[in-house]
């Protein structure tokens, strides 16, 4: 006999527990498909992300990660490798003397551009068939739930 008490879903528990499989699903999928595209540029998923996360903003390291809800440690070690490729540059922060910001390099605004048009012709041909406005339907509840998660972590 178990220790444990069995509970039962709600309807609504047992959706989102569905919701949430289909989107660990989905994100497997997505960094599958994003190593795909992008591997003759040498950029990974997770470099993918880096580079998103900067974008046009400069950040530090600290910042990338819980953008991300990625490990400190570990995007460090990515921004370091992509340093000495010359893909990011490291430059001071105004607002802190030890926390360096980085940012895109000349080389790593071109990958970054070139990333940018193949995940646009990428995600064009994905949203065939599905319409805007049901599209920013599921971000809402999406992002929604993302914020309940991250409340009922606290």
């Amino acid at each position: 006999m178990s220790k444990f008490k069995k509970v039962q879903h709600t309807p609504e528990g047992a959706v989102i527990t569905d919701l949430i499989i289909t989107i660990f699903r989905a994100n497997g999928a997505l960094l599958r498909v994003g190593d795909a595209l992008m591997k003759d540029l040498g950029v990974t998923s997770t470099r993918w992300q880096v580079l998103g996360a900067i974008g046009d903003t400069p950040k530090t390291v600290a910042q990338i990660a819980r953008e991300f809800g990625l490990s400190r440690q570990g995007v460090l070690w990515v921004v370091q490798a992509m340093v000495k490729e010359d893909i990011l540059e490291l430059i001071e922060n105004p607002n802190h003397r030890r926390a360096q910001l980085v940012q895109l390099t000349a080389h790593g605004r071109k990958l970054f551009d070139e990333i940018n048009r193949r995940q646009a012709i990428w995600s064009n041909g994905v949203a065939e068939g599905m319409s805007a406005a049901e599209l920013k339907k599921v971000l809402s509840a999406v992002k929604r739930l993302h914020d309940n998660v991250i409340a009922s972590a606290k």
